[in-house]
């Protein structure tokens, strides 16, 4: 009797890792691990009953519609599990989440149109994520950050037109990536994808087939086929001069500080400017204009006007930019000379009112210094500066 009662109770500390549902077959593998085999059953919801300890649970070839937070929570030991072909419109957030050791997931053959992609952030396991065959039209950028070992990833027959820049570059085990049969807009934000892809030429399966669907001329082209020369990275170029003493707030008076940019690029630049002054920290400061034509005017310009102007060039393809500290000199004597925030050997260039910067400076982070003159800055009318040529890189004006 004893030692039945030992077997009696032996079963029931078993009875939970050994739990299978109904409409399931349970069996452990060799290698220990609890298979969860419930494919082809015609399942409507992921069944109950299933022991914590099953590590590979089938659900493929039913027809699973929704899954909830809650419809994993009996397993959370799970390293693989299969879930495609099914009829999967929605899985909530944190689906997934608590499947810490999980190291592939199949939901492809489904109807997604979104995927909990926050889920995926503590799945530092993960090795396969088979998303193919749904209806998945963006990839939130950063979405797979942290997926280290993710070694093949399946994102063929959605309805993705773009990618976000860097989508794949932090996946350092990535070895087999499908994208084909996708409506993918070749723009140039798409183009980070083609030089990605031609530095990685063993990762992208099917490279041929991953085709453009969008613009016109491009459609059935390869997306590693798009042509460089249609999208080139800003270039520019930075005028700077001062025009004649105009009134000021509170009826002072000074010069008007002008700067142009001028860009170049494909598709064609957006310029904006960033300007970090004491006066434009101030709310509701007006006297910064910018222009469509890339030209940017300071009226009145005094020493709360002395600071950090930047210019940027933006495009689909890179962003250029290029700062100059702009100071006011306040003597009559010669203008103050402000050295490069990067001096180089033989000396320390500079430009003061009425000189011309050296051009071997391009793209370098000058200082213009603006001397006003004592007439100025007692009311009378100041001269205007000679114009000088920055070849940097541009910019809307943001105050910051």
């Amino acid at each position: 009797m004893r030692r039945l009662l030992g077997v009696v109770a032996l079963a029931a500390l078993l009875s939970p890792c050994l739990g299978c549902p109904a409409p399931c077959s349970c069996s452990t593998k060799k290698n220990g691990r609890l298979l969860a085999e419930c494919a082809y059953r015609d399942l409507r919801d992921v069944p109950r009953g299933l022991s914590p300890n099953v590590t590979i649970l089938t659900l493929s070839a039913n027809r699973l519609g929704r899954l909830g937070r809650s419809s994993l929570a009996e397993a959370p030991e799970l390293q693989s599990l299969w879930l495609g072909y099914n009829h999967i419109s929605a899985a909530e957030p944190g689906t997934f989440a608590h499947l810490l050791q999980l190291k592939n997931l199949d939901l492809s053959h489904n109807r997604l149109a979104d995927f909990p992609w926050q889920d995926l952030r503590g799945l530092g396991a993960l090795q396969i994520l088979k998303l193919s065959n749904n209806r998945l039209s963006s990839v939130p950028r950063g979405a797979l950050a942290g997926l280290r070992e993710l070694r093949s990833l399946w994102l063929n027959d959605n309805q993705l037109a773009t990618l976000a820049r860097g989508t794949f570059e932090a996946l350092p085990a990535l070895a087999q990536l499908q994208l084909f049969r996708n409506p993918f807009n070749c723009s140039c934000k798409l183009f980070w994808l083609k030089e990605w892809a031609l530095g990685s030429p063993d990762v992208l399966s099917g490279a041929g087939s991953t085709l453009c669907a969008a613009p016109a001329r491009l459609r059935g082209r390869a997306v590693t086929e798009v042509p460089g020369a249609l999208c080139v990275a800003p270039t520019a170029q930075l005028t700077y001069l001062s025009g004649p003493a105009e009134a000021g707030r509170g009826g002072g008076e000074g010069p008007t500080l002008s700067l142009h940019c001028s860009a170049a690029g494909s598709p064609p630049p957006e310029i904006r400017w960033r300007v970090r002054t004491a006066a434009a920290a101030r709310a509701g400061e007006r006297r910064f204009a910018a222009f469509p034509n890339g030209t940017m005017a300071v009226a009145g310009f005094g020493k709360e006007d002395e600071g950090t102007y930047t210019c940027l060039a933006v495009n689909e393809v890179g962003t250029r930019e290029a700062s100059v500290e702009v100071a006011l000199a306040g003597s009559r004597g010669p203008a103050e000379e402000l050295p490069r925030d990067d001096p180089q050997p033989g000396g320390n260039q500079h430009c003061a009112a009425g000189e011309r910067p050296d051009a071997s400076g391009a793209g370098e982070k000058l200082v213009i210094v603006y001397h006003v003159p004592g007439e100025a800055r007692s009311g009378a009318g100041a001269p205007g500066l000679r114009l000088g040529v920055l070849p940097l890189a541009l910019g809307r004006l943001l105050l910051w």
